[in-house]
């Protein structure tokens, strides 16, 4: 894993709030905990995942808040299957 600063795609630049997390090389099967449907996820969007399940799990919402949105904006459908 490396650590990147606040972006790790130029295209899909991470909120500020995410600086300093660790994204992984490969992408990533991630299934709903409740559906069980699953999608491939590039590895910038496996570590916001983390993030924002992370997040709820300690009550940090302006991170849960601010990974949804970067969700909603560069991966839409994929957001319909894990987090709506």
């Amino acid at each position: 894993m490396k650590t990147i600063e606040n972006t790790f795609n130029q295209d899909r630049p991470l909120p500020a709030i995410f600086a300093g997390i660790s994204i992984g090389s490969e992408p990533e099967n991630v299934a709903n905990p409740f559906s069980g449907d699953s999608v491939l996820l590039q590895p910038d969007a496996v570590a916001v995942y983390d993030v924002i399940k992370g997040a709820e799990v300690i009550g940090e919402y302006a991170a849960v808040r601010a990974g949804l949105d970067w969700f909603r904006k560069y991966f839409p459908e994929e957001f319909m299957t894990l987090l709506d």
